[in-house]
């Protein structure tokens, strides 16, 4: 036992809650399935712009940044404003910002798996 770490001493590994994975379907059938989207478009990133008057509200909000480690995501879109109607949705990571006085330009991408892990790591 000479030169190995006591077990006690190993560091503690926290991983992410299990998700179960969903049902298998066979490959003939997952075209027309409602539960399996082949749908990959939704991941690429798209740009998001939003006209911002004077005083205006951007219609949502967003939460993570530099301690987050996680990026920048949008966490609530309110309904039938401007950013819901441009097409921006909760989970949304923003990867680039450009902010000017009357108008904001967001390059965004649909990324799910870290926005869980962002809300997982904020403090409500």
């Amino acid at each position: 036992m000479e030169g190995q770490i006591p077990y006690d001493d190993y560091p503690v590994v926290f991983l992410p809650p299990y998700e179960n994975p969903p049902a298998w379907i066979p490959p003939h059938e997952r075209v027309y399935h409602p539960d399996y989207n082949n749908e990959l478009t939704q991941f690429l990133p798209r740009t998001i712009t939003l006209k911002k008057p004077p005083g205006a509200q951007l219609g949502f909000n967003i939460r993570g940044g530099k301690a987050s480690q996680l990026g920048i995501f949008i966490s609530k879109v309110i309904p039938d404003s401007d950013a819901h109607r441009a097409g921006l949705q909760e989970g949304d990571q923003a990867v680039e910002i450009l902010k000017t006085a009357r108008e904001i330009s967001m390059r965004v991408r649909f990324f799910p798996y870290n926005y869980h892990r962002q809300k997982e790591r904020t403090v409500h």
